[in-house]
């Protein structure tokens, strides 16, 4: 795979929580400007990066409980959104804050600076987001995330 662009933000370092108000840039590599076209009209995208920094355990990550939190349950990696994962992709919906030939501006990214961006795409409710059902610590995990 080839990176489109980096992200550009003031998190240097992986962390597991509070990415919910993070506004970061998605800078283009010079031949993907213009690319961006059109997507000013929409209010999210999905993102997807190479998450370069990610060393996934398999004794250390396979199961454990989100964020390393004691009131929460022993869940599998494909359970949770953890940063240390068998494959080193990240995907992560957020809204767009604005658009320029170069550049997506966005907030809730929860990649670090420096990241490499794979794909940008725009985010249809209609396709993406269906009723949805998660366990009840997912709720407890994200209260106050965004």
């Amino acid at each position: 795979m080839k990176p489109i662009g980096f992200v550009k933000c003031e998190v240097k370092n992986k962390k597991d929580e509070s990415w919910g108000q993070n506004v970061s840039s998605i800078m283009l590599n010079e031949e993907y400007f213009g690319g961006l076209k059109g997507l000013e009209d929409f209010s999210h995208a999905i993102i997807l990066y190479y998450l370069d920094q990610a060393k996934f355990e398999k004794e250390k990550h396979l199961q454990r409980r989100p964020q390393n939190r004691a009131d929460m349950p022993l869940v599998g990696i494909f359970s949770q959104r953890a940063k240390d994962r068998p494959n080193q992709i990240g995907m992560t919906s957020v809204k767009i804050e604005s658009v320029m030939e170069n550049c997506l501006i966005v907030q809730g990214l929860d990649a670090i600076d420096g990241t490499k961006i794979l794909d940008i795409k725009p985010y249809y409710p209609m396709y993406d987001k269906k009723e949805a059902k998660v366990p009840s610590w997912v709720e407890t995990l994200m209260k106050g995330y965004f």
